[in-house]
């Protein structure tokens, strides 16, 4: 009863705010060239700037905030040792950048497929709901289904979350048309609330274009998501929670923790500290934001003390802030180390952050003409749009974890596996067990009960993997199950390693 009253009072104190009065939807606002390239700068040179400083502490702190006497290293040269040394850390900025290598290509209408196509045959690496996309891709289960939870058991997690910024960028003031974008790209990897994460983070840098008071851009930015979804709850909370709790980030975060903590979707996640779920990342997101106070330090610091995806969550804070305030504005400290990189391509691409300020301008300019704005003698002149709420949708709905077993079984003929329920998640991997050149993709025939549902490729190839075994959800009998895993091509220098398993059950109406 307590947390449905706290709930109720959080949507009152939303639904109370006049907020929306502070922006004239359905009016125009001017920019100078100027003005925008300053903002463009700051957004993309803060995402840099946050990645990088919350970079070494990247799910290390899983549950737990990140102590105040904990200090974060920052020197004129680290964001330039970090290019060298770690690019992998970027991920979120080069997949970003992949998605403008294909609309500078094919146009800003390039569809779904030509998006999903560019990421899946990149050559760096990925992770979680994209690297699962990325397999579904390359086998032929193409945008939305490569998104959707059925078929990608890291759906609500946080991929486009982090790879939305760019679609703010692009719609300054312009919410409706960045959600539209939104949805052509988000379900390529995501749905649900991992789908969610991304319209939000875009709907916030598009709104930080004509927006300078950051409660009213987080309430503005929350309705573009439906309210009766888990996200919409997570983030009005946060918000009424500030409220509550002004001078008090840790406490807010607390009860954020004891709500919204819980992993559904991730296996890697399920009954276990780490979770990379967007609703809780997208949280911190926002803590970061309000109790920043507009200050650029204090925003990126409590954004990564909040833990669990602590590079990512701060890059957006950030570059949200970078885009409000414009990169003049970002204080000299930060400066040198990034513009000693401006010159240097994000890895995998050929794109540096001085060329993205260049060609983001270009497809801004774009946006704003198709979308009924001008540009004359330097003026952007920008018709704002009203927030639109998206469609409502859920992924892992009518399940609920009850089981996560060890495994920890290699083999390369067959494993049977026994479970109560009506959906499972085998985490594994290929492993090379002798020294050999050879490449190897190990077909495994997969049946339930004794009947097959499916033959499946998993590589040893990292690029190209399968992130998980096998999964299946919603089978019809919520009971006991036998699941067999047998390889079809067997090799002596590789076997298959069932890491761990989840199982779901239906949840009782």
């Amino acid at each position: 009863m307590k947390k449905l009253l706290f709930t109720v009072l959080c949507a009152a104190a939303l639904a109370g705010c006049n907020s929306r009065t502070a922006i004239p939807y359905g009016g125009t606002v001017t920019l100078s060239e100027e003005v925008l390239r300053d903002k463009i700068k700051g957004g993309w040179a803060g995402q840099t700037i946050g990645c990088t400083f919350g970079g070494p502490t990247e799910f290390k702190y899983k549950g737990g905030i990140i102590h105040d006497e904990v200090q974060f290293v920052w020197y004129d040269d680290y964001a330039w040792d970090t290019f060298m040394e770690d690019p992998g850390l970027y991920d979120d900025v080069y997949m970003d950048l992949t998605f403008v290598e294909v609309m500078a290509r094919d146009g800003i209408d390039a569809p779904a497929e030509n998006y999903a196509l560019a990421f899946a045959n990149a050559d760096y690496k990925l992770w979680h709901a994209n690297q699962a996309a990325r397999y579904n891709i390359l086998h032929g289960i193409m945008p939305p289904a490569s998104g959707h939870w059925k078929n990608n058991p890291h759906a609500d997690d946080i991929d486009f979350q982090i790879e939305a910024d760019f679609i703010g960028m692009l719609t300054p003031g312009m919410p409706s048309s960045g959600t539209a974008l939104c949805d052509r790209i988000g379900h390529i990897m995501n749905c649900g609330d991992g789908y969610y994460g991304g319209v939000y983070i875009g709907a916030l840098y598009s709104l930080a274009f004509v927006c300078d008071d950051i409660e009213t851009l987080v309430t503005e930015a929350l309705r573009t998501i439906p309210a009766e979804s888990r996200y919409h709850r997570c983030i009005a909370d946060v918000i009424g929670l500030w409220r509550t709790y002004p001078d008090d980030w840790h406490r807010c975060w607390l009860e954020t923790e004891k709500r919204y903590g819980f992993e559904k979707g991730c296996p890697e996640g399920i009954f276990n500290g780490f979770n990379i779920d967007a609703v809780i990342n997208s949280a911190y997101v926002v803590i970061g934001l309000l109790y920043g106070e507009g200050d650029f330090f204090r925003t990126m610091d409590i954004a990564t003390r909040c833990g669990q995806d602590s590079d990512c969550n701060p890059a957006s804070a950030a570059g949200i802030l970078g885009v409000m305030q414009g990169y003049e504005a970002i204080p000299d400290k930060w400066k040198p180390a990034i513009e000693k990189c401006e010159d240097i391509d994000f890895p995998y691409t050929s794109i540096s952050l001085r060329r993205i300020y260049d060609l983001n301008l270009q497809l801004l300019t774009e946006f704003v003409l198709r979308d009924g704005g001008s540009v004359a003698d330097g003026q952007y002149t920008i018709r704002l749009q009203e927030p639109q709420t998206v469609p409502y949708e859920e992924s892992f709905e009518g399940i609920r974890p009850v089981e996560r077993r060890v495994l920890k079984r290699q083999f390369n003929d067959s494993l049977t596996l026994r479970f109560t329920g009506n959906s499972v998640v085998v985490m594994g991997q290929i492993t090379r067990v002798n020294l050999t050149d050879r490449p190897y993709t190990a077909r495994i025939e997969c049946s339930i009960d004794g009947r097959v549902v499916e033959t499946t490729e998993m590589p040893y190839d990292y690029i190209k993997r399968k992130y998980d075994i096998f999964y299946t959800y919603c089978l019809p009998e919520n009971g006991e199950h036998e699941l067999t895993l047998r390889v079809l091509n067997p090799s002596p220098d590789y076997v298959v390693e069932a890491k761990e398993m989840v199982v779901y059950e239906q949840e009782q109406a």
